[in-house]
């Protein structure tokens, strides 16, 4: 990430993040000059004040190189929380957030699919938007707020992820490995 600042990236599981962020700390952490910040799973109130102090304008300002925190989309700081201005600068969101297959799903999806409706839209697609678009805006609080939201899944580039998409993201541009720079 060229600009310097505060990123939240959003993985779908606690087993992803983990493994991504073993990755990231053994292998580009140094070479991309960032500080780290990683969520666990039932974070204790002074745990998650303290997190969410890492972004703090003060600690922002003070801070040498960008901050890249490692959430899970759903969980305590995908919704509910207020970064304004330079305290976050860009979101990266893995997945669609589909959540898990589970029985209640299954028979919402079978309920649906009776009625000649889509199922999984109600079932999965629609819940994974809403984890994808909480996430997303974290990094847009207020009308003087700029930043980057980064969708990582091939998915969103189809007709039914982006028809769900809110307007303002209708300038989006396509990324790929090939033309990331």
């Amino acid at each position: 990430l060229e600009k310097k600042g505060n990123y939240i990236v959003f993985f779908p599981s606690y087993q992803m993040m983990d493994d991504v962020f073993a990755l990231f700390i053994q292998k580009l952490r140094e070479p991309a000059g960032m500080d780290c910040i990683l969520q666990k799973s039932g974070m204790r109130e002074p745990e998650r004040e303290a997190f969410l102090e890492e972004f703090s304008a003060a600690r922002t300002a003070k801070r040498e190189r960008s901050l890249m925190a490692f959430c899970v989309m759903g969980g305590i700081f995908s919704e509910g929380i207020d970064l304004k201005q330079e305290q976050l600068i860009g979101v990266l969101v893995v997945g669609t957030g589909l959540p898990q297959i589970s029985n209640e799903r299954e028979i919402l999806k079978q309920y649906y699919d009776k009625r000649a409706r889509n199922g999984f839209d109600y079932a999965y697609r629609y819940p994974g938007m809403n984890k994808v678009l909480q996430a997303a805006g974290r990094v847009i609080r207020t009308v003087s707020d700029t930043g980057v939201v980064v969708l990582l899944d091939d998915r969103f580039l189809r007709r039914e992820y982006q028809e769900l998409f809110p307007r303002e993201w209708d300038s989006y541009e396509v990324c790929s490995a090939e033309n990331v720079g």
